[in-house]
């Protein structure tokens, strides 16, 4: 067994579970990577580590500096437990409308928090533009600031170019019939697909897209438009990153909030894994790109972080009930069906 030098050297590594009750279902093997077990509790820890890995290395950093980011959690989360382990501070910028329980595990890893109101990338008030703001005027008072910018900043990508595609590879003792999984910043479709790509040009790697998001649009027709909104939280985006351009990406799915929740609910009920808004969009996607494979195909996607985060949400009847969202099916054919 290894044995991690700190927190940091914990990150990355984690298990590949295969689904037993739907793999079984389906007649397809489905395995979710398990990111909800990094240190920091989401896949963003990878991120968080080679963002500000880099940025010591080439300067950018410097020591007792400030690490800045606007983020609707998980990547504010993952900076903020490396700059704890590494001697920064960390200022995070996030939407005023995410679930609670982010908010005060940042709180808690002694992070700076400054929430806004949800607005549109255009808008200089959205969160990415205060948090590269808020770094410049630090910069300028003389204070040591990194704006970790990771929507463009393709250490992010690296990262997963780097760790997670070659332990997916590793995993699946190089048998990959199709990678099926959200974006938001683009780094783990950016470097993940990628790494798989460059092993097997013949692994098919589809996007999962709720509502809200203009990526689905943008794979299958290459337009930018969106429609209706979605209560996940850091996935779906309306503009192409420099991360996300590095994607090698064959086909796209809607996935519908409703169908979300019925697969948070039915992978609690059934796979016993309480997990995010983001897994269950991710694992419904998986499902039903296999069911379209021949029996036996392997499908990977990510558990990108747990249901402790949205527990006051997703797991909540009142809060699923005044969304109009309460779980509607519970069989997983009514689940899968389009």
């Amino acid at each position: 067994m290894h044995v991690s030098d700190g927190v940091i050297d914990a990150i990355g590594n984690t298990p590949l579970i295969r689904l037993p009750r739907l793999s079984t279902a389906i007649g397809r093997e489905i395995y979710a990577k398990a990111e909800h077990l990094n240190p920091g509790g989401s896949i963003k820890d990878r991120a968080a580590k080679y963002m500000v890995l880099e940025a010591e290395k080439d300067g950018r950093l410097k020591p007792g500096g400030t690490i800045v980011e606007g983020t609707a959690g998980n990547t504010g989360i993952g900076l903020a437990m490396v700059a704890l382990a590494r001697g920064y501070k960390a200022l995070i910028v996030m939407p005023n409308n995410q679930a609670a329980e982010k908010y005060t595990y940042l709180h808690a890893l002694r992070a700076e928090l400054v929430t806004v109101p949800p607005t549109k990338f255009a808008d200089q008030a959205h969160f990415y533009h205060t948090a590269r703001r808020l770094a410049e005027e630090r910069n300028a008072r003389g204070e040591s600031a990194f704006w970790a910018d990771q929507f463009e900043n393709e250490a992010n990508a690296r990262a997963h170019y780097a760790t997670t595609g070659p332990e997916i590879w590793r995993a699946m003792d190089g048998r990959v019939d199709a990678l099926v999984l959200s974006s938001g910043t683009g780094g783990t479709i950016g470097g993940t697909s990628r790494y798989l790509k460059e092993q097997d040009a013949r692994v098919r790697v589809v996007l999962a897209d709720p509502a809200g998001s203009g990526l689905y649009s943008f794979v299958k027709r290459g337009e930018w438009k969106s429609e209706g909104s979605s209560i996940t939280e850091g996935i779906g985006i309306m503009r192409s990153t420099a991360n996300f351009r590095q994607g090698k990406i064959d086909d796209a799915l809607f996935v519908s909030d409703q169908k979300m929740i019925d697969m948070a609910h039915w992978l609690l009920a059934h796979e016993g894994l309480f997990v995010g808004t983001s897994a269950a969009l991710n694992v419904w996607a998986a499902a039903t790109v296999a069911r379209g494979l021949p029996a036996g195909a392997r499908v990977v996607t990510f558990i990108c972080d747990g249901g402790q985060r949205y527990q006051s949400r997703v797991f909540d009847e009142a809060w699923l009930k005044e969304k109009g969202l309460t779980p509607k099916a519970t069989e997983l054919d009514a689940i899968l069906a389009a």
